[in-house]
């Protein structure tokens, strides 16, 4: 894309407005937990400071790495959505259950959609393109439902997930899953428990996942040749588990590592490296010589 092509930051685009913000705000039924839990973990980090304690501090943490880490990066991402590597499936299935309790929707959505977006990345199909904001692609790209539909997406692409009883029973008990954990965590350290664990926890690994797809699209180095607008970012690739490294996983979407380089970070592909050491992560994927130079920026 030409320089001139310039993501705005405060910007919701022409075209995304008919559908973002129409009269009638639909939720789709698919994404509505994403939303509702975005919008109330925001508005329960606002009593963070309040209910503070060193407990709770720790659970988030905890849960931010079991969550965001072993559930939507390795899980979601890497594993369901990309096969970049195999488990067995009793821990598949744990992982994939770490990734619903981060409150960004099942695996059959969640995968489904980022399948679309590399299909039609920067495209006017790309569900959460920055071409059309930044913020749209942050966040309002989940308020309704007529959007995706306009863009044609269904759940054609996650047939691999939709034939397993499994995936098909967390779909339709997401709110189920989210309250149980948010009484345990009642029961255990009552309501700063609740706050720090299911409201800041939620907001951090929301927001992480979304740096990717906002962020990693506009600031950030291309070191290959992609054809579209994803960027390597090292500060999202520190705080979001080596997801930063965008460019990279678009240029190989298939590797289980983002960080090529030694020195990109990349937390996510040392616990895969681990799970490989044991023999619990098989048919691990990188890109061969050949792939980089077939990606690489050619010098006329």
């Amino acid at each position: 894309y030409e320089q001139s092509e310039k993501i705005r930051f405060m910007e919701v685009t022409s075209k995304s407005l008919p559908y973002v913000l129409n009269e009638k705000m639909e939720v789709p039924q698919t994404l509505s937990v994403v939303f509702y839990s975005a919008v109330v973990s925001h508005t329960m980090c606002l009593f963070a400071p309040f209910t503070f304690n060193w407990g709770a501090f720790t659970v988030a943490i905890v849960l931010q790495v079991v969550t965001g880490l072993f559930g939507i990066t390795l899980s979601y991402h890497r594993n369901l959505t990309h096969r970049s590597f195999k488990l067995p499936k009793c821990l598949e299935y744990l992982f994939a259950y770490f990734g619903l309790l981060a409150s960004q929707g099942d695996p059959i959505s969640w995968v489904s959609v980022h399948r679309y977006h590399h299909k039609v990345t920067d495209t006017d199909q790309d569900p959460h393109s920055p071409r059309e904001g930044f913020w749209f692609s942050h966040f309002f790209w989940i308020l309704d439902e007529k959007y995706l539909v306009h863009k044609g997406h269904n759940y054609g692409n996650v047939a691999d997930l939709v034939n397993q009883k499994y995936y098909r029973f967390l779909k339709n008990t997401v709110v189920l899953h989210l309250c149980l954990l948010a009484s345990l965590l009642y029961m255990l350290g009552g309501i700063p428990f609740v706050v720090w664990g299911m409201g800041v926890r939620t907001a951090s690994v929301y927001n992480l996942s979304s740096f990717v797809n906002s962020v990693c699209h506009i600031w950030g180095h291309q070191a290959w040749n992609t054809g579209d607008t994803s960027k390597n970012n090292w500060f999202i690739a520190l705080l979001a588990f080596g997801e930063g490294w965008h460019n990279n996983h678009h240029a190989f979407e298939f590797s289980a590592r983002h960080g090529l380089e030694w020195w990109q970070l990349d937390p996510t592909w040392y616990v895969i490296k681990v799970l490989e050491h044991f023999g619990l992560a098989t048919n691990v994927k990188l890109p061969s010589d050949a792939d980089k130079e077939n990606k690489s920026f050619k010098i006329e």
